[in-house]
């Protein structure tokens, strides 16, 4: 449980940087735009290594059970999961779906961590997914609050005629992926 904890304290900490924008700048001043982008982008490699291992690890262990989740809210999970790819695209392909959520990815965060503690109630799964739901309320929250055009990736371009189109269909190609192969492969745990 450590390594988990301690991947999690590393990837969301730095990456709760962004939402205070004196102690970044201070950063930024010491190491140079691109020196705090190399360590912010190695600190998160690490600290979403240690996390996954950690994940990995602990469930192994056998993590205590903090609440037991019917079945039947795997097949929630599941389906909920669907607009989670589908946001996942419209992150990084300019479109309408982007505009609408403003934030997709957060949004996509948001909607996978909380599906995921609806289908997993040990205590690593919910310091993992929780950890995230919390990190992305909270990043949501800072953007606001920091104003218009903040974090928004793909919003900013424009969007094509058919873009929508074509990010619904990668985000369900992507989940039919996931289900398919890539969540065993990926994460170890077949999905249903």
């Amino acid at each position: 449980m450590a390594l988990l904890i301690a991947g999690l304290v590393l990837f969301l900490g730095f990456h709760i940087l962004p939402m205070l924008p004196a102690t970044r700048s201070n950063l930024v001043a010491r190491l140079g735009e691109n020196g705090y982008k190399g360590l912010f982008t190695l600190v998160s490699v690490i600290g979403l290594g240690l996390t996954i291992y950690g994940y990995g690890v602990a469930r192994f262990e056998g993590s205590p059970l903090i609440y037991d989740p019917p079945i039947w809210l795997r097949h929630v999970t599941m389906l909920l999961m669907v607009p989670v790819f589908i946001f996942l695209a419209a992150a990084y392909i300019p479109c309408k779906i982007s505009r609408a959520l403003k934030h997709p990815m957060l949004v996509a965060i948001k909607l996978w961590a909380l599906s995921h503690l609806l289908a997993n109630g040990d205590l690593a799964s919910v310091l993992l997914f929780g950890g995230f739901f919390l990190w992305a309320v909270a990043d949501r929250i800072s953007i606001k609050r920091r104003g218009p055009g903040v974090g928004q990736i793909a919003a900013a371009r424009s969007a094509g005629r058919y873009s929508d189109v074509w990010v619904i269909l990668i985000g369900l190609a992507l989940y039919g992926l996931f289900v398919w192969k890539l969540h065993v492969l990926l994460i170890g745990v077949p999905v249903g």
